[in-house]
């Protein structure tokens, strides 16, 4: 926990403190903010108040007193609930405005993890309970440079392994060597391993009208044979392997998360063409826009980017077809805790704040037909003495639907 970097932030926010509180955890957000071990066992409630000035203060039950022992604070200790309750108010002496992992009417739900009753009981001692995603966001989403270092080699790598699938593709069908969708993925799998690459699960191989179901996943028992004609969507993420053991992640790596799309021994259909080109339009509208705002010194929140691309889509007639989020945020987990680019299925207004990655995966959908999906990652940087700020995609950008 840096103490110090969070006491800022909370001077900026203009906030009187943030009060992180846990119980059967509840919150992962506290344990990776504060460093808590997110396996130690915990039966009782605990609060962990950080004021913007001054030292922090915790409360824990008396049966687990040694609950947060690792963090720096002074300590007292309840076991009624009607002790807690009055040494929680005497904890929040003096402070109004206070953080929690809270959002209004549930509208940024990865961060409300605190339940409603808590909230009213806080509520009840007369404070002013603030939503914490903004700050959130600066201590779990922003990115250091080795962290930034792990995307790039990661990006490097799977855009080899990409491409050596749709090769694999290309040669099974030539040959009329029998190939399913799942045979692809277990052919992904094998070359990111091979590659130092780790992923939790998937990736994801659609063929023909399973390329209309956006979180499709082929198995050994139902997966579909891969034929001349044939529409191919491949979603593929994964991040660097443990140095030494590629059975397991590098805990501080980010993530690389790219979907692209092609056809198999043929031209694009008129109709695909026409499809692809506005979800390649729309991606590149998103793009543009959190680039421009970044060059212009503006902030920009993630609801403003899937704005930009979900009017592309509505203004081409498609916009009851794309059915999801433009992008998510991406750090060491794959959907991180910072901005999305959604206005669709939540109005999210935290910022793209600087050195942060995010996906930007615009699609179209027609069930039982195809769909397509364009995804990149970007990263933003923040300005220099010399330069403005900036936003960049950080690897190949599909621009036409591949030949297969």
């Amino acid at each position: 926990m840096d103490l110090p970097a969070i006491q800022s932030a909370l001077r900026e926010h203009n906030l009187d403190g943030w009060l992180f509180y846990d119980h059967h955890h509840r919150d992962p957000i506290a344990y990776s903010i504060l460093g808590l071990d997110e396996d130690s066992f915990v039966s009782r409630r605990w609060f962990y108040f950080i004021p913007t000035e001054g030292e922090p203060r915790k409360l824990v039950h008396r049966i687990e007193s040694g609950k947060l022992d690792s963090l720096p604070g002074t300590k007292d200790s309840y076991s009624s609930w009607q002790e807690l309750e009055h040494k929680l108010e005497l904890l929040l002496d003096g402070a109004t405005r206070l953080a929690m992992q809270y959002s209004p009417r549930n509208a940024i739900m990865y961060v409300a993890m605190v339940d409603a009753g808590t909230v009213e009981l806080i509520r009840s001692m007369g404070k002013q309970v603030v939503s914490s995603a903004d700050l959130v966001s600066v201590f779990e989403a922003v990115l250091t440079e080795p962290q930034i270092a792990t995307h790039f080699e990661a990006q490097r790598r799977l855009d080899a392994v990409l491409a050596a699938g749709w090769k694999h593709i290309g040669e099974s069908i030539r040959t009329n060597t029998p190939l399913t969708e799942f045979d692809v993925v277990e052919f992904l799998l094998q070359e990111m391993q091979k590659s130092g690459l780790w992923t939790d699960h998937g990736p994801n191989c659609s063929a023909g009208p399973n390329s209309a179901d956006s979180h499709y996943e082929p198995t050994r028992e139902a997966s579909r044979t891969i034929r001349t004609g044939d529409f191919i969507l491949i979603d593929i993420w994964a991040k660097l392997a443990a140095p030494g053991d590629p059975k397991q992640p590098d805990p501080t790596a980010v993530w690389y998360d790219i979907t692209w799309t092609g056809v198999v021994g043929r031209d694009p259909t008129p109709r695909e063409q026409l499809i692809f080109n506005t979800v390649r339009d729309a991606r590149d509208a998103a793009i543009e826009a959190v680039q421009r705002a970044y060059a212009h010194g503006r902030p920009i929140a993630g609801w403003e980017a899937d704005d930009a691309a979900r009017a592309v889509i509505r203004d081409a007639g498609f916009g009851d077809f794309f059915t999801h989020r433009t992008g998510h945020n991406i750090e060491v987990s794959l959907h991180g805790n910072g901005a999305h680019l959604d206005n669709l299925e939540t109005h999210d207004e935290r910022l793209l704040l600087p050195n942060t990655c995010f996906s930007v995966e615009p699609g179209i959908y027609f069930p039982g037909d195809f769909g397509i999906r364009s995804e990149v990652n970007m990263i933003t940087r923040p300005p220099s003495p010399e330069h403005a700020g900036s936003a960049i995609v950080t690897g190949p950008i599909q621009r036409e639907l591949l030949r297969i």
